[in-house]
Parts: C-alpha cells; structure tokens; sequence
C-alpha cells in the first residue's frame, strides 16, 4: 500500500477526495456565462411574478387607474398653482405671502415627481418599467445608484 492508501485508507477514499476537491473548485469559480445565465432565469422568473400579480389583481384596475389619476391631477395642479403664485407675486404689492405659498407648493410638487414618473411610466412604458423605475428612483429619489453599494 503507498503511502496516500495508508494515509487516507484505500485508494477509493483518495479519488472520492480528489472529486471533492474538484468540484470544490469548480464552485468557487463562478463564470460569466453562468453569471448571464443565473441572471436570465432571474429576469424570466421575476416578469413571471409580475404578470401572475397582474392577473390575480385585475379586478383592481379601476382602482389602480383612479389613484394614478389623482395622484397626477394633485401633482400637475401643484405645479399650475406654484406657477401662477409666482406670477402674481411679480405684481402684488406685497409679493412675500405669495412667493412664500409659490415655494412650498412647489417644493411639495418636486417631492411627488418620483412617484409621479412612476406611475407614468407604469402607465406609457410597462415593457420598461424596470430600468424605468431605477432611473426614476436614482434621479428623483434617494436611493443610491447600484455602482455605490458594497458588493
């Protein structure tokens, strides 16, 4: 017997050992091409998840519409009023009330485009509403971009 037979016993024992050693290191090395694969299962399984969400809660499309709607009416009707508010303070004769209103509608407008730009792009760009909505977020929200997270 050589000595790795009287080390680790017989020679099965060895070559069980090599196996595990390689398939080890074959784990440890994670390609491009399984990367691309692993993240094209993901991207297939998540659409599917959205479109059996979206059929499970069809009966709520009404409800989803009306939301959007109000929620895009107050936002519009905010800019119209921070607009107009700025207008007439450049003629009244004590600007301060209305450049002070003009601000802070507008200010409250400026927080709602995240959402905003979410639900229209739901609404117009369904298809691309994923790299949509990391756009919207990285540009009008506070999330940070995907670059700046630790690994």
């Amino acid at each position: 017997m050589s000595i790795w037979g009287r080390i680790f016993g017989t020679s099965q024992a060895v070559e069980s050992m090599v196996e595990g050693v390689k398939s080890g290191l074959d784990a440890l090395v994670y390609t491009d091409e399984e990367k691309a694969t692993e993240a094209a299962k993901q991207r297939t399984e998540a659409r599917a998840m959205v479109i059996q969400w979206m059929q499970a809660t069809q009966g709520q499309n009404l409800a989803r519409r009306l939301i959007a709607l109000v929620i895009t009416g107050v936002w519009v009707l905010q800019h119209l009023a921070g607009m107009l508010l700025s207008v007439i303070s450049i003629w009244a004769r004590v600007p301060t009330p209305y450049e002070t209103s003009a601000r802070v509608i507008s200010e409250s407008a400026h927080q709602m485009n995240g959402a905003v730009m979410l639900i229209l792009g739901f609404y117009f760009a369904a298809p691309h509403m994923g790299s949509i909505a990391e756009a919207a977020l990285r540009r009008f929200g506070t999330v940070p971009n995907r670059a700046d997270k630790p690994a």
